[in-house]
């Protein structure tokens, strides 16, 4: 850890909390392209706006009721990363569509307890966060990461939550301080005589608090709820209310559903939860970027069908999600709207109607896309190699730097040069060579274990090629 704060009382909270990892699903990035005809009922991050991307389709949000953590609200609230929850009729061609309703509630907000640099996690209101490439952070966060946060820092997190109760955090934003806390996890451990339970590792009082939608008036373990409240001096949340939360989005048997988020219940490929919503396939489903097989816990997906009659989604379409394994850093050379391209280092990047668009310039352009990008912006690019080159995943504007940073497989490994998804990289004497775990290596030990490795390099742009400064082993 690289903060004295980020340690402070964080040994004891972590052990029992970061035991394990999160999964996650590969596959192509596709498109939606549900069966159109009455309602659509869509629930997954905003990747932008224009006026707002939901799962690859685009949602005017004229004439729309929109709430933010059950509040009347406005589009001009809504942040990238958000999940949100969106009715809307969607035309023939499956990519736009006309919003009536869109709801935005976080996963959790109050005070960071915990931060752990090297696991990319922390630990807010009892539940741990996990952070990865697919984490927004709002500006006021700087640097852009963990890092920028201290602990005591207030925060709220939009994210999914995997079944070993790990938040992955989609957006995470610096709040104001406040007294008050909320948060959403399972019931366990409910003591009724006490009026006591846990959420995560956090303990909840709830004797003085509103319930409300609990059918037999009392929580109960394995519910899904909502405490909002205060924390004491021990650290216990003294809820005010406690709500229970519905299970999944369920609509009627005329409603057709375009749902993304981690399985969180497997029985079987014709048995599962995407984002808590019940799911089954038929013989008729078709996959992207995977098979039935690949279906498991915890693996991102995007489901879409329609509702049968029980609220169950009949998939006829399931896309396995994937983050981009390759990371640029650089100016932008050239700009193809039309074509939805750029040219970064010499290398053309694709988007589509999935990839995040963000501003995080001092411009700050809330409904960022390609038509704001000009030559010479500096931008962030994660992108994947989907066969006919790369497509992006996230496009980033940021505040021009000197330095550029390239990551990804390297190939074409022959001392002192190797190449990037296509970008050529040399070493020199002055080049520092790392190992996975940072620990500086020689040139040799670097070249003989980089073919086919994930590289980070840091350097400049020297003609077309980047001289490394700093070449590492990613693990």
């Amino acid at each position: 850890m690289t903060n004295a704060n980020h340690g402070a009382g964080f040994a004891v909270l972590l052990i029992a909390m970061l035991a394990v990892g999160c999964g996650g699903g590969g596959g192509s990035a596709t498109t939606a392209g549900i069966d159109r005809g009455g309602i659509t009922i869509a629930v997954g991050p905003v990747t932008g706006f224009g006026s707002i991307f939901v799962n690859g389709v685009e949602y005017s949000t004229s004439g729309a009721s929109i709430s933010v953590d059950d509040q009347p609200g406005t589009e001009s609230e809504l942040r990238v990363g958000q999940i949100v929850r969106v009715e809307a009729t969607v035309d023939a061609s499956g990519t736009k569509g006309s919003a009536t309703k869109i709801d935005y509630n976080d996963q959790l907000e109050g005070p960071v307890q915990g931060i752990d640099l090297a696991s990319s996690r922390m630990v807010v209101l009892g539940q741990t966060v996990q952070v990865g490439a697919g984490t927004s952070f709002d500006s006021r966060i700087v640097p852009r990461g963990l890092d920028g946060l201290l602990i005591g820092d207030r925060v709220e997190v939009s994210g999914t939550v995997a079944s070993d109760g790990v938040v992955n955090a989609t957006r995470i934003e610096r709040k104001a301080a406040s007294s008050s806390v909320e948060v959403k996890g399972t019931v366990a451990s409910l003591d009724t005589n006490a009026k006591r339970f846990v959420l995560g590792q956090l303990q909840v009082d709830y004797s003085t608090a509103q319930l409300n939608e609990f059918s037999g008036g009392q929580p109960a373990n394995g519910d899904t709820v909502e405490a909002v409240g205060t924390l004491n001096g021990s650290g216990t949340l003294v809820a005010s209310r406690v709500d229970k939360e519905g299970t999944g989005s369920p609509g009627t048997s005329k409603d057709k559903a375009d749902f993304e988020g981690l399985i969180t219940r497997f029985v079987s490929s014709t048995d599962f939860d995407v984002a808590g919503q019940r799911v089954t396939t038929t013989a008729s489903t078709t996959y992207n970027g995977g098979t039935a097989a690949n279906l498991a816990l915890d693996v991102q997906v995007e489901v879409e069908g329609a509702f049968d009659t029980s609220g169950r989604i009949v998939a006829t379409k399931v896309d396995f999600r994937r983050d981009g394994n390759v990371e640029f850093n650089a100016t932008v050379e050239s700009v193809n709207v039309a074509g939805n391209s750029l040219v970064v280092l010499g290398i053309t990047v694709r988007t589509n109607s999935l990839t995040r668009f963000e501003d995080q310039s001092s411009a700050q352009v809330q409904r960022f896309s390609l038509t704001d990008l000009t030559v010479g912006d500096f931008v962030e690019i994660r992108a994947y190699d989907d066969g006919s080159g790369l497509l992006a995943t996230l496009l980033e504007r940021e505040d021009a730097q000197s330095r550029i940073d390239l990551e990804g497989p390297a190939t074409s490994v022959a001392q002192p040069n190797f190449t990037v998804a296509g970008v050529a990289v040399t070493t020199d004497a002055n080049t520092e060579f790392r190992d996975k775990s940072g620990v500086t290596v020689t040139a040799s030990a670097f070249f003989a274990a980089a073919s086919g490795h994930t590289v980070k390099v840091r350097g400049t742009l020297v003609g077309n090629t980047v001289l490394a400064e700093r070449a590492e082993l990613e693990d």
